[in-house]
């Protein structure tokens, strides 16, 4: 793939975890500007994000972190929205100012709304103080409730993908977050036709294909 001299000095590291919903979406971005990358696995089910030396690199102990010489970033949205200014080509954003906005709604909504209530910390705390059915009843109910919303914020705007015929940010945390819920939690996406239709225009493009978490360096290895 394509560099310009000044970004041969070193590939770019992104520090991740196969089943995170919010590094698939950096992985998307990585995928469709042709950006090479290293990808350095952390473990979330073995403490790898409180490894010390992780620590230096996110404070947060969280994934994805993304490592481009001297910068770091530690959070998907903040992580995208730096690959769409230094790479813009092809651009993440619609120059209509309508339609950016939406695409930042949509985003807003996955980000604040869905994806932190899904999260592997927030869970396993849920089911420590209650049940396993409970947390069950917890992921249902924010991503129920974050589809509804979706499905209301783009039903009139939706071509082939969110927000038109082209791929723009909304795709990226839409395509991970259905992903996550039909794959992961077994969710059905039937009732919300705008993001249904949308999902399987994902299916067709390799560049989603490519980076589901299944197909990453860290995911098991499926077993007969």
């Amino acid at each position: 793939m394509a560099y310009s001299g000044e970004d041969k000095k070193e590939k770019l590291k992104l520090y991740s975890y196969w089943r995170s919903s919010c590094g698939h979406r950096v992985r998307i971005a990585l995928s469709l500007k042709g950006i090479e990358y290293e990808y350095i696995p952390v473990n979330l089910l073995k403490g790898d994000q409180f490894n010390p030396d992780f620590m230096k690199i996110n404070p947060m102990g969280t994934v994805p972190a993304l490592v481009d010489g001297e910068v770091v970033i530690s959070d998907s949205f903040a992580i995208i929205m730096y690959l769409d200014e230094k790479y813009p080509e092809p651009p993440l954003l619609p120059r209509d100012l309508h339609k950016r906005a939406l695409n930042y709604q949509a985003a807003s909504i996955i980000s604040s709304g869905i994806q932190p209530h899904q999260n592997l910390a927030i869970i396993r705390y849920i089911e420590e103080k209650t049940n396993a059915e409970e947390k069950i009843n917890w992921i249902n109910n924010a991503i129920t409730k974050g589809f509804t919303a979706l499905e209301k914020l783009l039903v009139n705007c939706a071509g082939k993908y969110a927000t038109g015929d082209q791929v723009y940010l909304a795709d990226l945390f839409i395509a991970t977050q259905i992903h996550t819920a039909v794959i992961k939690f077994k969710i059905d996406v039937e009732p919300y036709p705008t993001l249904a239709k949308c999902y399987e225009s994902y299916n067709e493009l390799s560049v989603f294909q490519d980076s589901i978490p299944a197909k990453q360096p860290d995911a098991p290895t499926p077993t007969s």
